[in-house]
């Protein structure tokens, strides 16, 4: 389980993420990350989407549970005030742990790198 001060609960707070956030997306699963002043919330704050394409209600709980583990380390990496959203794609029910930490890793890594001017 995550801290309560690190969970989203509130639907405003996912619609913020996926819509003003940076998207990174790969093989497993898609990280929203909104970088905000950290005098709005005192620490990082995860949420987690894990829709019907995924499986039946087991194989949802199981992904949300195994990406809520890997996502709690790399909270405290996260500058305060962040939201992390992340999606699991289909793919999710059926990769490895290693497989699921080596997307999410790198999809985070990905949404934190600065913009390129365009």
């Amino acid at each position: 389980m995550l801290a309560t001060a690190q969970r989203l609960r509130r639907s405003a707070d996912f619609a913020a993420a996926i819509r003003g956030g940076r998207r990174a997306g790969r093989g497993t699963v898609v990280v929203h990350l909104l970088l905000e002043e950290p005098a709005q919330a005192p620490a990082a704050r995860a949420g987690f989407v894990v829709s019907k394409a995924v499986g039946n209600a087991v194989i949802r709980n199981k992904v949300r549970r195994r990406l809520r583990h890997l996502v709690r380390p790399l909270l405290g990496e996260l500058p305060t005030g962040s939201t992390l959203v992340v999606r699991a794609l289909p793919a999710a029910a059926e990769a490895s742990s290693a497989t699921l930490g080596t997307d999410l890793s790198a999809a985070l890594a990905s949404a934190r790198k600065p913009r390129r001017p365009r």
